[in-house]
Protein backbone atom coordinates (compact mmCIF):
# COMPACT_ATOMS: atom_id res chain seq x y z
CA UNK A 1 0.00 0.00 0.00
CA UNK A 2 1.59 3.37 -0.86
CA UNK A 3 1.90 5.70 2.05
CA UNK A 4 3.00 9.22 1.92
CA UNK A 5 3.66 11.33 4.98
CA UNK A 6 4.48 14.92 5.19
CA UNK A 7 5.94 16.66 8.15
CA UNK A 8 7.99 20.10 8.86
CA UNK A 9 4.86 22.14 8.91
CA UNK A 10 4.03 25.33 10.91
CA UNK A 11 3.54 28.96 11.83
CA UNK A 12 6.43 31.20 10.40
CA UNK A 13 6.33 34.71 10.23
CA UNK A 14 6.63 36.37 6.88
CA UNK A 15 10.49 36.07 5.76
CA UNK A 16 10.60 32.90 7.12
CA UNK A 17 11.95 29.40 6.35
CA UNK A 18 10.31 25.95 6.50
CA UNK A 19 11.61 22.64 5.79
CA UNK A 20 8.76 20.01 4.64
CA UNK A 21 9.61 16.33 4.69
CA UNK A 22 7.53 13.22 3.02
CA UNK A 23 8.04 9.95 3.92
CA UNK A 24 7.19 7.51 1.18
CA UNK A 25 6.65 3.74 1.67
CA UNK A 26 5.00 0.82 -0.11
CA UNK A 27 6.39 1.49 -3.25
CA UNK A 28 9.82 2.16 -5.76
CA UNK A 29 10.42 5.36 -4.70
CA UNK A 30 13.36 5.74 -6.51
CA UNK A 31 11.77 4.68 -9.31
CA UNK A 32 9.04 7.62 -9.36
CA UNK A 33 8.68 11.07 -10.13
CA UNK A 34 7.36 12.87 -7.40
CA UNK A 35 5.67 16.42 -6.86
CA UNK A 36 4.57 18.75 -4.07
CA UNK A 37 0.99 20.07 -4.25
CA UNK A 38 -0.49 22.05 -2.08
CA UNK A 39 -4.25 24.03 -0.93
CA UNK A 40 -5.20 27.21 0.20
CA UNK A 41 -7.88 27.96 2.54
CA UNK A 42 -11.18 27.84 0.27
CA UNK A 43 -8.83 27.20 -2.85
CA UNK A 44 -8.58 24.35 -5.10
CA UNK A 45 -4.95 22.35 -5.40
CA UNK A 46 -2.46 24.05 -6.61
CA UNK A 47 1.05 21.95 -7.84
CA UNK A 48 4.31 23.94 -6.36
CA UNK A 49 7.15 21.46 -7.62
CA UNK A 50 7.79 18.43 -9.47
CA UNK A 51 10.92 16.06 -9.69
CA UNK A 52 12.29 12.93 -11.40
CA UNK A 53 13.48 9.75 -10.47
CA UNK A 54 17.01 10.47 -9.50
CA UNK A 55 16.51 14.99 -9.43
CA UNK A 56 17.62 15.74 -12.58
CA UNK A 57 14.98 17.71 -13.24
CA UNK A 58 12.83 19.67 -11.39
CA UNK A 59 10.25 21.77 -12.22
CA UNK A 60 8.50 25.32 -10.05
CA UNK A 61 5.40 26.70 -10.17
CA UNK A 62 6.06 30.81 -11.00
CA UNK A 63 4.84 31.38 -7.88
CA UNK A 64 7.51 29.53 -5.60
CA UNK A 65 10.08 29.77 -8.24
CA UNK A 66 13.63 30.91 -7.03
CA UNK A 67 12.02 30.95 -2.73
CA UNK A 68 11.69 26.97 -3.06
CA UNK A 69 13.61 24.16 -3.78
CA UNK A 70 12.30 20.58 -3.90
CA UNK A 71 15.36 17.68 -3.50
CA UNK A 72 14.55 13.47 -3.21
CA UNK A 73 16.50 11.60 -0.85
CA UNK A 74 16.61 7.83 -2.77
CA UNK A 75 18.43 6.35 -0.16
CA UNK A 76 15.72 7.67 2.64
CA UNK A 77 12.81 7.22 0.67
CA UNK A 78 12.20 10.72 1.43
CA UNK A 79 11.26 13.83 -0.41
CA UNK A 80 11.57 17.34 0.75
CA UNK A 81 10.82 20.95 0.15
CA UNK A 82 12.82 23.81 1.46
CA UNK A 83 10.78 27.28 1.46
CA UNK A 84 12.44 30.50 2.42
CA UNK A 85 11.34 33.97 2.26
CA UNK A 86 8.07 33.58 2.62
CA UNK A 87 4.61 34.81 1.99
CA UNK A 88 1.05 34.82 3.63
CA UNK A 89 0.16 34.02 0.40
CA UNK A 90 2.08 30.16 0.68
CA UNK A 91 -0.36 29.54 3.61
CA UNK A 92 -2.03 26.41 2.43
CA UNK A 93 -1.75 22.36 3.10
CA UNK A 94 1.20 20.88 1.52
CA UNK A 95 1.02 17.38 -0.11
CA UNK A 96 3.43 15.50 -1.50
CA UNK A 97 1.99 13.32 -3.90
CA UNK A 98 3.08 11.10 -6.94
CA UNK A 99 1.10 12.90 -9.71
CA UNK A 100 1.08 16.43 -10.44
CA UNK A 101 -2.79 16.87 -10.08
CA UNK A 102 -2.80 15.52 -6.25
CA UNK A 103 -4.64 12.41 -7.10
CA UNK A 104 -2.66 10.20 -4.74
CA UNK A 105 -1.28 12.34 -2.20
CA UNK A 106 -0.74 11.80 1.82
CA UNK A 107 -2.56 13.49 4.33
CA UNK A 108 -0.65 16.94 4.71
CA UNK A 109 0.94 19.35 6.59
CA UNK A 110 0.31 22.86 7.78
CA UNK A 111 2.07 25.82 6.57
CA UNK A 112 1.24 29.05 8.12
CA UNK A 113 3.01 32.15 7.45
CA UNK A 114 1.63 35.36 9.72
CA UNK A 115 3.05 37.84 11.91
Amino acid sequence: EVQLVESGGGLVQPGGSLRLSCAASGFAFSSYAMNWVRQAPGKGLEWVSGINTVGGTIYYADSVKGRFTISKDNAKNTLYLQMNSLKPDDTAVYYCALDPHGRKRGQGTQVTVSS
